[in-house]
This record gives C-alpha cells, sequence and structure tokens, in this order.
C-alpha cells in the first residue's frame, strides 16, 4: 500500500462519537496556548505524552526546559497529523519536538504505522526547519508477548532504518528496560500493561532529559521576535 492510500499518513479529526467534544476542545486549547507561549520544547502525541505532565517528573525536568504538552489520550498518527496541521505548529518556534505516537493505529500494519510517524515528521521539518525532532519509540504493551507488542517492535524497527534519512531527527528507544528476562512486563512499571506509572516515566524521563539537554546547547533560540 503507497502513502497516499495508507489512511495512518493522512490527516483526520476525531470522530465525536461521545458527542461532548472534548476531543476539538482539547485541540483549540493547544492552538490557544501557541499564541501565548514561547516552548523551546514541544511534547505532541497520544496519552503516553499527555500523562506525562501529571507526575512530578514533568515538573521537574520539562517544565523548566520550557516545555508545552500537545498530548492527546487515544490519538493515531492521523490525529496528530491533523492537529499540526490545524494550528498547534503556528506562531511557535520550537528548538526540539519529541513526538511519541502510533500504539493507538491498531487498523495498521507496522508498515503503516511508521509511514504514519514519517509524515509526521516530514511535516515537522517542513515547518520547523531549525529545530531538532526527538520521536520516542513505541513501548511494549500486553504482561505478556502478544501480537500489538511485536507489531510496536516492527514499527521500531522501521524508524531506526528510515529516520536518520530524513534530516536531524532520532529515535530514542526506551521500551526494552520494561520486559523482563521471561518477557513479562510488570504492574509496577505499566499499571495496565500499557501506560506508564511515576516510576517508569521517571527511568524513561532521565535519557530523555539528557538528550534534550543536548539538543538545546546544539540549536540556537529562534524567538518570535525575530522572525521575518
Amino acid at each position: 500500500m503507497s502513502v497516499e492510500e495508507n489512511s495512518a499518513a493522512k490527516p483526520a479529526p476525531v470522530m465525536d462519537v461521545q458527542g461532548d467534544g472534548r476531543w476539538m476542545s482539547q485541540h483549540n486549547r493547544f492552538v490557544q496556548e501557541c499564541k501565548d507561549a514561547e516552548p523551546d520544547v514541544l511534547f505532541v502525541g497520544d496519552s503516553m505524552v499527555q500523562l506525562m505532565q501529571q507526575y512530578e517528573v514533568w515538573r521537574e525536568l520539562f517544565s523548566p526546559l520550557h516545555a508545552l504538552n500537545f498530548g492527546i489520550g487515544g490519538d493515531t498518527t492521523s490525529n496528530v497529523l491533523w492537529r499540526l496541521q490545524n494550528g498547534e505548529l503556528e506562531n511557535i518556534r520550537p528548538r526540539v519536538v519529541v513526538l511519541w505516537v502510533g500504539t493507538n493505529n491498531h487498523e495498521h500494519t507496522a508498515e503503516q504505522v511508521a509511514e504514519g510517524i514519517l509524515a509526521i515528521v516530514q511535516l515537522l521539518l517542513s515547518r520547523l526547519p531549525k529545530s531538532k525532532i526527538i520521536v520516542l519509540g513505541l513501548l511494549p504493551r500486553g504482561e505478556f508477548p502478544n501480537p500489538l507488542r511485536e507489531k510496536n517492535a516492527a514499527v521500531n524497527n522501521l524508524l531506526r532504518a528510515t529516520l536518520p534519512q530524513l534530516g536531524p531527527v532520532q529515535l530514542l528507544d526506551v521500551g526494552g528496560s520494561f520486559v523482563h528476562s521471561d518477557g513479562t512486563v510488570s504492574s509496577r512499571d505499566m499499571f495496565d500493561f500499557l501506560h506508564l506509572t511515576a516510576c517508569a516515566y521517571r527511568t524513561i524521563a532521565s535519557s530523555l532529559h539528557d538528550l534534550l539537554l543536548q539538543l538545546l546547547e546544539e540549536t540556537p533560540q529562534e524567538r518570535r521576535g525575530s522572525l521575518v
């Protein structure tokens, strides 16, 4: 299937099945934040990004880096692509973008999910040519080995092979430490065998924070007043 036929690589908003408009309200709030903030780091993605903000590690390590969190639970690659094309990159010039999405693309193959992530990266590179990009690898899912876990690992392998060709983009694959030697994942790391506990976020945040500091040091600031 070509990228053109791959729905994972096509922008699409979330259907308001519940009827309360929550997804669009969150998107509109992010668009408004772009008008008021000047972030050095932008986090964008699904619940893995969204929930990070609820833990102390966000306030401790990422808030001091002038970080914005544009995570929405349940988002797929096409949802994030739509959000970024519809106002969530307006008026901001983050020096680093952290992208974490893809585990909710249940209807897509590993190749299609990787194409969706690559489509987001290409959009970021075109809209933010001076920014560096970190793509976080998809985490293992489930207490025991299962097909979704295998698919996420395949996505990471595809990204590892393709991302370096695009530009200042790198994959940070942080999921290996959560799979024990017997193939199990502990509820101490993933309370529902998908989402991370505070302790597990801290494990990931340490290596991510080090990489962010390195990239911020390499990337000059570009404030709004300097834009042509």
